[in-house]
């Protein structure tokens, strides 16, 4: 077992895991990993080669060839920046077409296996927060933190709309709720790394809860020392 402290933080889409562990990252003075971002910037790479999302060879190619780099913001808390194959492709990958594609090629066992070296050696000192679907179950099953955040899928669409109208994107509700729900099926009934709480998670419904207070409940599962610095 590693001895650098991993906390884990799985969840289905919309459930605030990006938010929630982007700030506790900046909270602690850990390194954050955006896992889904990766699946997402595959997705879109296979996109720019008109690469059909069934076609597992290709992928597998379009995963090994493709180079993401994260660029942090000023303040630690916000967004990263993401560059992919040196084009910043941030804002593309937060479309709901690029989550689909996401969640389409995170079934696929060779991508999956490609990806998870990558993901691991995210793992530095002083430690790592983890966001995801399997950091806790797969990834990191020996980070001795594990949060799963979940939400009802009617909060989570209406985050989620939330979110797109203040980029400006224009959106309905009710495609954003169905687009969830299907996502959610996928993702829980995959073959590999279904989404599910590992075994000694804690799992945190964020339903009616504002960020300060998620934060909260997850910073006080953390030993006190880690909790000051």
């Amino acid at each position: 077992m590693s001895t650098i402290p991993v906390l884990t933080i799985d969840g289905p889409s919309g459930s605030g895991k990006g938010t929630i562990s982007r700030a506790l990252a900046a909270r602690l003075g850990w390194h954050y990993l955006d896992s889904g971002a990766l699946y997402r910037a595959v997705g879109l790479a296979a996109a720019w080669a008109d690469i059909d999302l069934s076609d597992a060879d290709a992928l597998l190619r379009c995963t090994e060839e493709s180079h993401v780099q994260f660029r942090q913001a000023s303040d630690p808390a916000e967004e990263p920046r993401i560059l992919l194959n040196g084009v910043d492709a941030t804002d593309e990958l937060r479309t709901e077409t690029a989550g689909a594609a996401a969640s389409a090629i995170a079934a696929l066992p060779q991508v999956r296996a490609a990806l998870t070296t990558r993901q691991r050696r995210a793992r530095r000192m002083p430690g790592l927060v983890a966001d995801g679907r399997d950091m806790g179950t797969v990834i990191f099953a020996d980070a001795p933190y594990k949060v799963f955040l979940t939400a009802s899928a009617d909060e989570r669409a209406q985050r989620r709309y939330k979110q797109l109208k203040e980029k400006g994107v224009s959106v309905k509700l009710d495609s954003l709720l169905r687009e969830i729900v299907a996502r959610d099926q996928r993702d829980a009934q995959r073959a590999v790394a279904p989404l599910m709480p590992a075994a000694d998670a804690v799992t945190i419904d964020t339903t009616g809860l504002g960020i300060a207070a998620v934060i909260e409940k997850v910073l006080a599962l953390l030993p006190e020392s880690l909790r000051q610095r």
